[in-house]
């Protein structure tokens, strides 16, 4: 911020990267040196431990791990920043926000967060700048929309967010509140609303596990500063998780529902333009908004929300300045909806050892990238019991009650994730710093026809057909606004973790799997809330093309001015499991009816939340692969297109046969085709193991992806302190960073909140780049 001679203006200047933002963590380890020339991962083996965050600080001094996952308490990662062997890796991974319960509850009774003014007045009565300060020390930014200061979108935002008239104000959200609460029939009795002669009783969830815990007893007062009684329910993960999203929220106010929830993300990486995230946090066809678009349950809705979310989403835009606009127009409409209130961006503090080699932080997710534990390791240590090199990862959890490992309709949980990621090799993922789209195991070209025309789906192509249980060619006037060609070479000349080749036939069964779950009327209606999600994105698809053994074509109505974004979108397969394990799933899921893939289908269905983890529900899986063998059974119908077949029987029994011996090994079923497999996994422990896969056709070793850490973008020097607007003056600001640099600035009145002038900054040479004013801007 700059300030100017007249004192009521000032002056934003926000920099960045026109092709990444970069924000520093840090000191760069840039010049990487492998341990070894083998493939896979950097260490043997990498475990994976529980240690609870009050803890952790001794156990990490204590050597007993290395690296932790799980953000230290801002007192404890303070006091941590002087310990001789510790290095505080800073990333801005979690935000944190208050979800309300918008549903309207029993006929007898007042939800006030069924009135949108009444959600609206709790805006303000967060007092962000105490959470920031107080609570977190100053290790958070204040948040109001679903993207920070931290993020590329919020540039996007930033003129919304500054104009915003949110902020800290008890008594006017008292006013409001007695006028709306007043209007829907309640009565202030002794200072507390009643209805029906009944008091008008809160159910705030709160979690204990951080600082949410102080956050939401700073709103619990707040709130009952207005008149509510609030009754605090403190929970941990998994009893809070299942209270809210695996309830009906119209429930509220019968016992055992919720009224308020303290909310907690983990962010992933860096992501240059966003669409995931807005259609996440504010439109409920995603699945993510109260009602959690489960069947039988009362939903949220807003169907302008829907509309501009899948416009997003979908890449119905024509240029990068459509796309931003509705972006903005989305976000406000969600602002104003105020259903999840974003509170703040969390700096969280990782602890490592110091002699901790080969992190790659990514600006969003810092040390718990995809990368780092591909390439970290610690010269020298190795395991006493074994002597192979180790490196040990600690988290507060690595098994909750609601950690499940499916790849279908699990993985919902941040501690699951963070051992998965180092398993599976996904075909496209994001770089750590600018946050575009880039191969890592499928390369690809794009060919698009822009957003107002078309290109032809050859006639060979192909679409599943539900109906007719096959794949059907397209018809001869289809057409589709992109192509993308992958090449999976790098999966197809290597092998899943249990020894079988990955092969055309693994990409087939897996985008079978999902159309048919979608537009099969019996399995969409079993996995209601997986089917729904899927095919507003499903619908978009209109054909693929098989061009040889290892090149897929796939035409979507999909466009995007980045290229990137457009593959990424087309990739429909993620390749995380061999065919025949998805194959014995679906069995059990809709054939036999014994298990579900989501927790709300098996809480519909009282059946297990399929865990190929857990020794009950792998034996489960087991029992159909085994019956598979027996019986020489295998889907050919899914594996035959245009009369060619993609496998054969022999091929499906060498599989099963795989997939019997990995079991009988691990007591697991979750095989993949990543730098490390799964060896241990034993949740009462709160310990999982993974080893490195050494296979000789595994594609990648150490240091192949290596990044380091993003190189900081400051501000050097400002040509002057003042400038007096009465005269037409030019401010120099000269920045350092790597990339191509740009700058934005914003002058606004600081009483009024009215932006002024804003514009982008001229460059000039050697980073600098001028901001021109004239006097006449002194008449606004």
């Amino acid at each position: 911020m700059f300030k100017l001679k007249q004192n009521i203006f000032l002056l934003v200047i926000i920099f960045s990267l026109l092709t990444s933002t970069i924000i520093g963590t840090v000191t760069s380890q840039n010049n990487y040196v492998a341990p070894h020339n083998k493939q896979g991962p950097a260490v043997d083996t990498l475990k994976f431990r529980a240690f609870h965050v009050d803890i952790a600080p001794q156990e990490i001094i204590a050597n007993q791990m290395d690296i932790y996952y799980f953000g230290l308490k801002v007192a404890a990662a303070k006091e941590m920043r002087n310990q001789e062997g510790i290095t505080i890796h800073e990333a801005p991974t979690s935000t944190i926000s208050l979800l309300l319960n918008p549903a309207p509850g029993p006929e007898d009774q007042l939800n006030p967060f069924s009135i949108k003014e009444v959600r609206q007045a709790v805006q303000l009565i967060i007092n962000r700048d105490f959470v920031v300060q107080e609570i977190y020390q100053g290790m958070a930014v204040p948040m109001l929309a679903h993207v920070s200061s931290f993020d590329h979108d919020y540039l996007t935002l930033y003129d919304m967010i500054r104009e915003s008239s949110i902020r800290y104000d008890p008594d006017y959200a008292k006013q409001i509140i007695a006028e709306e609460m007043t209007n829907a029939g309640a009565e202030l009795v002794e200072g507390k609303w009643h209805y029906n002669g009944k008091p008008i009783r809160l159910d705030f969830i709160i979690r204990v596990e951080d600082e949410r815990r102080d956050v939401g007893d700073l709103i619990r007062s707040e709130m009952e500063n207005l008149g509510f009684t609030v009754q605090p329910v403190y929970q941990q993960f998994g009893p809070a998780i299942y209270q809210v999203y695996s309830q009906d929220p119209d429930l509220v106010g019968t016992g055992g529902s919720w009224h308020m929830y303290t909310e907690g993300w983990g962010k992933g990486s860096a992501d240059r333009y966003d669409s995931g995230t807005l259609n996440q946090m504010c439109a409920p066809w995603l699945g993510t908004m109260p009602g959690w678009q489960e069947l039988g349950f009362w939903q949220y809705e807003n169907n302008q929300l829907d509309d501009l979310g899948q416009r997003i989403f979908s890449g119905n835009f024509q240029s990068e300045e459509e796309r931003n606009s509705i972006y903005i127009e989305a976000s406000k409409i969600c602002l104003d909806e105020s259903v999840r209130i974003w509170i703040a961006n969390i700096i969280t503090n990782l602890p490592a050892q110091d002699t901790v080699t080969g992190i790659s932080s990514d600006i969003i997710s810092g040390p718990k990238s995809l990368w780092s534990q591909r390439d970290a390791y610690i010269p020298g240590k190795t395991d006493p019991d074994t002597g192979k090199t180790l490196l040990t990862i600690g988290n507060v959890w690595v098994w909750t009650a609601r950690t499940t490992w499916n790849p279908v309709g699990g993985f919902g949980d941040v501690y699951s994730t963070d051992i998965w990621r180092n398993m599976y090799d996904p075909p496209i993922t994001r770089h750590p710093f600018n946050g575009l789209p880039i191969p890592y195991r499928a390369n690809y070209v794009v060919d698009t026809a822009g957003p107002n025309n078309a290109l032809d789906v050859p006639p060979d192509a192909f679409i599943w057909d539900a109906e007719s249980r096959s794949w059907i060619t397209v018809s001869s006037s289809t057409s589709a606004s992109s192509k993308v060609t992958f090449d999976y070479s790098k999966y197809f000349n290597s092998k899943w973790h249990h020894g079988q080749t990955i092969d055309m036939a693994d990409v087939i069964y897996s985008i079978y799997q999902t159309f048919d779950l979608t537009y099969n009327e019996e399995k969409s209606s079993m996995e209601f809330a997986i089917a729904t999600v899927s095919k507003p994105y499903l619908d978009t698809f209109k054909g693929f093309r098989i061009v040889d053994e290892n090149t897929l074509e796939v035409y979507v109505d999909f466009w995007h001015f980045s290229p990137d974004y457009i593959a990424d979108y087309a990739s429909i397969t993620s390749l995380t499991m061999p065919w025949e394990i998805l194959y014995a799933m679906d069995t059990l899921v809709f054939d036999q009816r014994k298990a579900a893939y989501s927790d709300t289908a098996a809480q519909r269905f009282s059946v297990p939340w399929l865990s190929l983890v857990m020794d009950r529900d792998s034996r489960l899986v087991l029992r159909v692969i085994k019956d598979f063998d027996s019986k020489q059974i295998f889907p050919d119908n899914i594996f035959s297109i245009d009369g060619k077949q993609f496998t054969t029987m022999n091929d499906a029994s060498n599989r099963y046969q795989a997939s019997i011996s990995w079991f009988d090994e691990t007591g697991m079923l979750v095989i993949s085709n990543g730098p490390f497999m799964l060896k241990i996994y034993d949740p009462p422990a709160q310990y999982a193991e993974l080893i490195a896969f050494r296979d000789s056709t595994y594609p990648f070793k150490p240091g192949q992806f290596y990044f380091g850490t993003a190189e900081l973008v400051d501000i050097i020097d400002i040509n002057q302190n003042f400038i007096d607007l009465s005269s037409s003056n030019q401010l120099i600001v000269e920045l350092t960073g790597a990339g191509n640099l740009g700058l934005r600035y914003i002058l606004m009145n600081e009483i009024t909140g009215q932006i002024i002038s804003k514009g982008d900054a001229i460059p000039d040479d050697d980073n600098n780049f001028l901001i021109n004013f004239d006097e006449s801007l002194v008449s606004q």
